[in-house]
């Protein structure tokens, strides 16, 4: 049987050395600079005042894209190390390291290492939404963000809630709206169609205001995905070995099946001929089984577990988790029957330390025509499958090159595909994320490839190297969500993913690929700061408006009256539909000031004044 080290997933990103891969020329591509230079706004967006919480691992805390762009004001509010056991643990909770404040995290200089030993990925991912450069031209999206890191220990559902849970609080001590960056995914975590306990716990925290950017993961070039629709009839399928880091382990198979509809699985292990050495027979599904055992094949042990349930308390849905070793050069067929119903299944890395997320092919094979070969469809991993996350697919960045030529915008071949189940579209949205140059962490162990750039700070090297991945998209979208945040802080966390959504641009290379790998399209931070300015926020303060304005009639027909009770200066007065979209703005000045509602259709509206000293929002009715 294998040694579990401890549970963790391979990184959603890939080292590359090319070049061009500078951050700089993502941020035209998604909009930014535009955001950045004001252009049409009354104010430039950076993110201030806006927390961006990356779970991830690999953190230096020193590194100087944390300072702000002087390199003198430092921007990570605290760290929560679960790999690192002699606490303090942060309050509320039992296990790991809280760092507070400058002074501990610069002495703890970075977070503890792991199977990966010092890891880069988490540096470099909260580089993208909030590093401030260093005096580079590597600046991030939301670059006067605040920041919080947790090292997660991915072993069980509940750290995940419990870091989100400790992220929340400290946001609310804060007094400052939240972000969550996930650059990760596992495929046996929750369900594969967005159900679960951790999806509970994401949805209520939405409702709270948190705002989530998931990546959608690097599955999109394997056809790891099966899916057939049953008619009493038996399928079987090659299982394609997933890549080995020199950790693989064999494969874990998730299948789910429909709500109501049995299934039965089994396996067989061949030779290179083709030949069956070893069967598992057909279990079913409604037996509610679990084993975890073993098979001897010319003198090797090869082991499998198996998981299987007749109804998931969250879905309803037969589901199986099926872990197989691969030893030597045996074959491994998949077998699956039923009367009806649809079945899908799943074929991921299971690597020695436990979880692994990238794919393996379902193969036919040419002694048997038959077998079914498997796609690249539903891709998306938990936690990215959750309806309220915003997922993020990566896309090359499109710059003018010193040449004049106009780089491709084309999907990122590796980024995972949807669609979502229950009809919702997966991903939602996408981002740079191919060869986005970006922090390295300085105690890192692990990256062996080439640094673009070092600068040194405190008498320290600090580099900044190239990633690939929708690791890199993700937190791209977090830091434009930090901005829409900045422009309009009372937006919902449901009315930022439809910002973001709504203002996503398409052009060729959206249209070739579609939904399904581009999502409603790729972000433009640009449009969604307008968008943000000119809606209404459900968390709006509400306050009494007897002693400044006066607002009538109410219900009103053509012309509505207010009277600003001010001694000088103006406000501004918007009116919006129930969608949150604008639909009249005028400016108000001290006295009597009317403005025409004719043209709208009757209905109710809000209105909303805002002056220096606060923000007023009432019911408008028009008849």
């Amino acid at each position: 049987m294998r040694k579990t080290v401890f549970s963790i997933l391979f990184l959603l990103c890939f080292a590359v050395t090319m070049g061009q891969g500078w951050l700089n020329k993502a941020i035209p591509d998604g909009r930014v600079d535009s955001v950045w230079q004001a252009i049409n706004l009354d104010q430039a967006f950076t993110g201030k005042g806006v927390i961006i919480g990356v779970t991830d691992w690999g953190f230096d805390y020193t590194h100087p894209v944390f300072y702000d762009t002087n390199m003198v004001n430092y921007r990570v509010l605290r760290a929560w190390d679960q790999f690192k056991q002699n606490g303090p643990a942060p309050a509320g909770f039992n296990y790991g390291t809280e760092y507070v404040g400058r002074e501990q995290l610069l002495a703890a200089q970075t977070d503890t290492a792991n199977c990966y030993s010092h890891n880069y990925h988490g540096t470099h991912c909260a580089s993208i939404a909030a590093g401030a450069g260093a005096g580079t031209q590597y600046r991030g999206v939301a670059f006067e963000a605040d920041l919080l890191f947790a090292s997660l220990y991915l072993d069980s559902i509940q750290r995940v809630m419990d870091t989100w849970n400790w992220m929340y609080n400290v946001a609310q001590e804060e007094g400052k709206r939240l972000i969550i960056s996930s650059s990760w995914g596992l495929y046996y975590m929750d369900n594969m169609d967005g159900t679960g306990l951790l999806a509970q716990e994401m949805q209520r925290l939405t409702d709270l205001g948190v705002v989530f950017t998931v990546s959608a993961g690097n599955n999109g070039g394997e056809d790891f995905h099966l899916e057939h629709d049953f008619d009493n009839d038996t399928v079987s399928t090659l299982i394609g070995s997933p890549a080995n880091n020199g950790h693989l382990w064999g494969s874990a198979i998730t299948l789910m099946g429909t709500p109501g509809q049995q299934f039965a699985f089994g396996f067989d292990i061949l030779d290179n001929n083709m030949q069956v050495l070893a069967t598992l027979p057909l279990v079913a599904t409604a037996d509610n089984g679990t084993l975890d055992s073993f098979i001897v094949v010319n003198n090797d042990t090869i082991a499998f577990s198996y998981t299987a349930e007749a109804s998931n308390p969250y879905n309803q849905r037969p589901k199986v988790l099926l872990k197989l070793q691969r030893r030597g050069s045996y074959r491994y067929v998949l077998t699956l029957a039923a009367e009806a119903g649809v079945v899908h299944a799943w074929n991921v890395a299971e690597t020695d330390w436990a979880y692994g997320n990238w794919g393996g092919d379902f193969l036919s094979h040419a002694s048997h025509p038959e077998w079914l070969a498997g796609d690249n469809r539903y891709g998306i991993s938990t936690p990215a499958n959750i309806d309220c996350a915003i997922t993020v697919a990566a896309h090359s960045k499109r710059y003018m090159s010193p040449s004049g030529a106009m780089t491709p915008g084309n999907i990122a071949d590796f980024s995972s595909a949807g669609p979502g189940f229950h009809n919702i579209t997966k991903p939602e949205i996408s981002a740079p994320g191919k060869s986005i140059i970006a922090a390295i962490n300085s105690y890192t162990d692990s990256y062996t490839g080439t640094y673009s750039k070092k600068v040194t700070f405190n008498g320290r090297q600090y580099g900044f190297a190239s990633l690939s991945g929708t690791s890199m998209s993700c937190p791209f979208v977090a830091g434009v969500a930090a901005l829409v945040l900045q422009a309009n802080p009372y937006l919902s966390a449901s009315q930022v993913k439809d910002v973001l959504t709504s203002t996503a641009y398409n052009d060729s290379f959206t249209e070739e690929d579609g939904v399904e790998r581009f999502g409603y399209g790729k972000v433009d931070a640009y449009q969604a700061v307008l968008e943000a300015l000119n809606r209404v926020g459900v968390d709006d303060h509400l306050q009494v408006s007897e002693n400044q304005y006066t607002i009538y009639p109410n219900p009103a027909t053509n012309l509505c009256y207010i009277t600003a009770k001010m001694e000088s200066g103006y406000a501004h007065c918007q009116v919006f539909d129930l969608s949150g979209r604008m639909v009249l703005s005028e400016q108000i000045h001290p006295g009597v000031n009317n403005f025409s509602v004719s043209t709208l259709p009757s209905g109710c509206y809000l209105l909303r004044i805002l002056d220096d000293d606060r923000v007023v929002t009432t019911k408008l009715i028009k008849q």
